[in-house]
């Protein structure tokens, strides 16, 4: 899919038909077609396939025209039921002489966020301003999804105290995958935006620069939550690892209780069930003392159990 638009940061940015100078190329998981026309503009055919492979890492490329490339890791959420619900993919930004191009393989937030207001207070003129809007965006969705994962996290965690099965620790193994994609897309991107702070196109402006600050600050800040939310779960999975065999070791030691409990009477009851002489057999109230004697034994077996904390 391929938009184009083209706006300013008073009236908005709108969709136009075809590039026009200081315009805003959007592609999303382009065709052949769509990328020979893109490439007709003088653009190489590398910064438009680099963003298609989902394995892509960021960096900075520039070519001898002064087109550059700007490759970043953004957050992506694929599903709950999936074994990694939250990921990361690329995003490629192509800076010509007089356009901006992004290039990416499916819908994300973050450029939808960047239009949720019809691009108020943007202008697809300002490449670089677009681009470090592009780059606070990302480090403020990283925190955003944090978010979401330390409160599912927490409903876990009050499942996890009773539980006696592998599926809430496996659920969290799910979200502890997440941060370590989030964790190696941050740090990633941090030496990406280190590279463009000693790029004399992001030093034109004094605006340009402060805005560069603030994203390199909120993406240390957006490595330091994750890296400590990291840490924070890996110990809560090892402390509920214990948790749920300490619960499993519980029942069976409560298991194993009863089943002593239970087996004197049997024990009491097969012994009067011999056949030979027994002591009351002639009395008519004989089976009343049976029950008298293994209720008295059951109870004072129980009451041994308690006090030594094995029921």
């Amino acid at each position: 899919m391929k938009i184009i638009y083209k706006g300013n940061e008073n009236t908005g940015i709108t969709r136009i038909d075809t590039p026009v100078e200081g315009c805003w190329i959007n592609l999303i998981d382009p065709t052949t077609d769509e990328i020979d026309s893109i490439k007709a503009l003088g653009i190489p055919s590398d910064f438009l396939t680099y963003a298609l492979d989902l394995d892509e890492r960021p960096r900075t490329e520039k070519e001898d025209d002064g087109t550059t490339l700007i490759m970043l890791r953004i957050p992506f959420f694929q599903g709950e039921k999936l074994d990694v619900p939250y990921t990361s993919i690329p995003l490629g930004i192509i800076l010509t002489e007089n356009m901006i191009i992004t290039v990416c393989k499916k819908h994300n937030v973050i450029l939808e966020e960047l239009l949720r207001t019809r691009g108020r207070g943007i202008s697809t003129a300002k490449r670089v301003r677009l681009v470090l809007r592009i780059l606070l965006l990302t480090a403020n969705q990283f925190l955003a999804y944090l978010r979401e994962i330390n409160h599912t996290v927490e409903m876990v965690e009050d499942k996890l105290q009773a539980s006696m099965r592998n599926n809430e620790v496996m659920e969290l193994l799910k979200y502890q995958k997440s941060l370590v994609y989030f964790t190696t897309a941050l740090r990633s991107n941090e030496l990406m935006m280190e590279r463009l702070q000693k790029t004399p196109l992001f030093h034109k402006f004094p605006e340009d620069e402060d805005l560069l600050e603030d994203v390199l600050t909120e993406n240390q800040q957006a490595i330091e939550m994750v890296a400590i939310a990291g840490n924070i779960l890996s110990s809560m999975m090892d402390a509920f690892a214990s948790i749920i065999s300490n619960n499993l070791n519980v029942v069976m030691k409560f298991l194993a209780s009863m089943t002593i409990i239970l087996s004197i009477p049997t024990i009491i009851t097969s012994y009067f069930g011999m056949n030979v002489n027994l002591p009351m057999q002639q009395n008519p109230l004989a089976f009343l003392w049976i029950i008298i004697i293994f209720l008295i034994f059951c109870t004072a077996t129980i009451l041994f159990f308690i006090k030594k904390d094995w029921f």
